[in-house]
């Protein structure tokens, strides 16, 4: 785990969840938008946090954790469904980053369902698997999550723990990428893991995935055979620190508040197991996966109630500044700064569309290609009723010769709304993303020299009033 986790880690955690079965839900807590915890109460131990921090981490805390006096909506509603509810169950859905906790309740059995893909979302299930709640209403193509729908999986992706040479090799076979972005976007593993297979393999990491022969396809199932046996039949975390971390560590002398900071500055990723491109960094071992995430981010996630007040303490500074502001150079000041934030904003979101179109390129030329076809075959006309039923393309706009369609996420189903000039080559159509982005940053620049020459007003308004 880096930014995120990775199925690799979410099914570590879900190992170490299990000796908690028979747990009892306690109080539920909602400390910042982007965190929930669920205190648990097991057996002849101390209460427990499971705390999930949206879309980025799940694991078990025990540290001291200031919450919020006044329950949100959401955990109240979690407090009424799951509160001294038993813990009967917790299982990982195929080899995705999706948890889902079954407990037994007076009002029968009640599912909470974390989603760690994307934005992240946690959903509360009733027995007959309908959405009591989610954390967060989606709309999806292919599925809702809001109150009162029925809860369903995204398409399940590749599960690396089963795949056969027979299953590898036409996913292999049909990429136009390098064998580690391949595995990462096809047999669902992540980038660090894709290169660690293609180690214990002996193959580089450069080699196209089409070019590998039988012998070579074997070897990598082998390899990621090899890994995956390491998350099944091992236990505990490592965390891997920057070289000058182990002085600074050392200097803590045990203090946890400084030790906290050492971790937060000095961390990189915590793993389940150790890869081979770890060889040489400065690691600590754990006895869960879930205590080298706590050391590393628990200190900064214990925060998060503080954190949201000040937040709101800011925003109301912030609006009373703009409230009590008469002054026309510091209102023209405020417009310009917020439109760099916009233009670096949709330079950025430009950039990124164009570099999404490159990293599929396969799916992208497929569209193109295929709607060519079929608008030469069948006409405009015809081609933009068929179209609506097709998931990829949202529409055809003749007069301009386009489309608006969408790239895949990582779980392969539509996200990023993209438009493409069907007389236009993949190439071309992301160069026009990135020139679009560039002219943005050419705007970020000349909206910086007006605000310069605007503080400049300002400052010398301020001495004139000074003086005076």
């Amino acid at each position: 785990m880096k930014g995120q986790m990775s199925s690799f880690d979410v099914a570590r955690i879900v190992a170490e969840l299990r000796p908690y079965i028979g747990s009892r839900a306690r109080k539920s807590y909602h400390p910042h938008w982007e965190q929930v915890v669920l205190r648990l109460n097991p057996k002849e131990e101390a209460q427990i946090d499971l705390v999930v921090v949206r879309g980025k981490r799940i694991y078990l805390s025990r540290r001291d954790r200031p919450m919020p006096p006044n329950p949100s909506s959401f955990s109240m509603l979690m407090r009424k469904h799951l509160f001294n509810g038993r813990f009967v169950n917790v299982r990982q859905h195929a080899f995705d980053r999706i948890i889902t906790l079954d407990f037994e309740t007076k009002d029968g059995l009640r599912s909470l369902v974390i989603e760690m893909f994307r934005d992240g979302n946690v959903l509360l299930l009733d027995s007959e698997g309908v959405i009591i709640q989610p954390l967060t209403n989606v709309k999806y193509a292919k599925r809702v999550l809001k109150r009162g729908e029925n809860y369903e999986f995204p398409p399940a992706q590749v599960d690396p723990r089963t795949l056969t040479v027979e299953e590898l090799a036409p996913l292999l076979a049909e990429s136009d990428a390098d064998i580690v972005r391949t595995l990462a976007s096809r047999a669902n593993l992540a980038g660090a893991y894709a290169e660690a297979i293609c180690g214990i393999a002996e193959i580089s990491v450069d080699r196209m995935a089409i070019d590998l022969d039988e012998d070579e396809i074997a070897d990598l199932v082998s390899g990621l055979h090899s890994l995956t046996k390491q998350l099944d039949n091992g236990n505990g975390g490592h965390c891997i620190l920057a070289s000058t971390a182990e002085e600074e560590l050392a200097k803590a002398d045990g203090n946890p508040l400084v030790r906290d900071q050492v971790f937060d500055e000095h961390a990189i990723e915590a793993l389940p197991f150790l890869l081979p491109a770890n060889d040489d960094d400065y690691s600590i071992e754990f006895p869960t996966l879930a205590a080298a995430v706590d050391t590393w981010k628990g200190g900064w996630d214990a925060t998060a109630m503080a954190r949201r007040q000040q937040e709101k303490a800011t925003q109301m500074v912030d609006d009373r500044q703009q409230r009590d502001d008469g002054s026309s150079l510091e209102r023209r000041l405020v417009q310009q700064e917020r439109a760099i934030i916009g233009f670096e904003a949709k330079g950025k979101s430009q950039q990124q569309l164009g570099i999404s179109i490159q990293d599929n390129w396969g799916h992208v030329d497929t569209l193109l290609s295929q709607t060519l076809s079929a608008i030469e075959a069948d006409g405009w006309d015809n081609i933009r009723s068929q179209v609506k039923s097709i998931e990829w393309i949202e529409s055809l706009d003749p007069s301009k010769r386009t489309m608006k369609a969408y790239l895949p996420d990582e779980d392969g189903e539509p996200e990023q709304r993209i438009e493409l000039h069907l007389d236009q080559t993949v190439h071309q159509n992301a160069q026009r993303y990135f020139d679009a982005g560039r002219k943005q940053k050419d705007k970020t620049v000349g909206a910086k020299k007006a605000i310069e020459e605007t503080k400049i007003k300002i400052s010398s308004g301020e001495k004139k009033r000074a003086k005076a």
